[in-house]
């Protein structure tokens, strides 16, 4: 792990130290969870991809039994 420092207003410290406190972590875990989540996703699984899941709309709104029919091979009701 890489030690680092910043600076940062008071109110903004006070804040942070609080919401750590009622999450019931470190604050240092709290600003690595921050950090983490100002970050893209990593494409741990080497499927970059998946990020994108769900991102695009089809505009049909019987997509979710299209999928059942194609995956499970069910037939049209």
């Amino acid at each position: 792990m890489i030690r680092t420092l910043f600076s940062h207003g008071e109110a903004d410290y006070r804040e942070a130290k609080m919401e750590a406190r009622r999450q019931g972590i470190s604050l240092a875990e709290f600003l690595r969870r921050a950090v983490r989540l100002a970050l893209p996703p990593r494409a741990r699984t080497g499927r970059a991809w998946m990020r994108y899941a769900g991102v695009v709309a089809s505009g049909d709104s019987n997509a979710s039994r299209s999928v059942d029919r194609v995956v499970y091979q069910r037939p049209r009701p």
